[in-house]
C-alpha cells in the first residue's frame, strides 16, 4: 500500500489503545491529530520520541491538537511502556497491521544484511477536516517533535 499524500483524506481507523479502550480517527473530528508511527515500545528512539511528545503535550493541546502514537505492540506492552516511561499520550495497538499498511509505513527494512518487514518511523499531521496536512515520511527522532510543533503552529495560525 502506498502512503497517502498531503491533501488526501486520512485513512480511517479504529484500534485498541492503552488502558483497554479503542481509539478512532473520528474521535478527533474538528481537531488536529499528530499521528506518529514508531517501531517498538521501550526501545531507545521510540522512548525518546514518546517522552518528547509527552513533554510538549500541552503545547499541542493549545493548538487544538491531540497526539496518537501507533506501533504493532500489544495493549499490555503499551500500558507497561506508558507506566515505565511516564508517557501521557495515546498509544494505538495496530495488532492486525491494517493501520500501518493503510498509511504506507509497513515497509521492507534491512539490518546486518537481512531483510524483514517493519514500521518505518513516520508522522502524519491530520487537519480538523480529516485531510492530511503534512507528512514526515522518514523521521529522525532528534528535533522531530519541535519540527512537528512548528509546522502545526503555521497550519493553525
Amino acid at each position: 500500500m502506498t502512503q497517502p499524500a498531503i491533501g488526501d483524506t486520512a485513512p480511517d481507523f479504529t484500534m485498541p489503545r492503552d488502558g483497554g479502550e479503542t481509539v478512532s480517527l473520528s474521535d478527533f473530528t474538528g481537531k488536529y491529530l499528530v499521528l506518529y508511527f514508531y517501531p517498538k515500545d521501550n526501545t531507545p528512539g521510540c522512548t525518546t520520541e514518546g517522552k518528547e511528545f509527552t513533554a510538549h503535550k500541552s503545547d499541542f493541546a493549545a493548538l487544538n491538537a491531540e497526539i496518537v502514537g501507533v506501533s504493532r505492540d500489544s495493549v499490555k506492552k503499551h500500558d507497561n511502556f506508558i507506566a515505565k516511561q511516564e508517557l501521557n499520550i495515546i498509544l494505538g495497538a495496530d495488532l492486525e497491521g491494517k493501520v500501518t499498511e493503510d498509511y504506507g509505513v509497513w515497509v521492507e527494512k534491512s539490518m546486518y544484511g537481512k531483510t524483514y518487514m517493519g514500521i518505518q518511523r513516520a508522522t502524519f499531521l491530520i487537519g480538523p477536516d480529516g485531510k492530511i496536512a503534512h507528512i514526515w515520511p522518514k523521521v529522525r527522532v532528534k528535533g522531530h517533535v519541535a519540527e512537528v510543533l512548528e509546522t502545526l503552529t503555521a497550519h493553525a495560525a
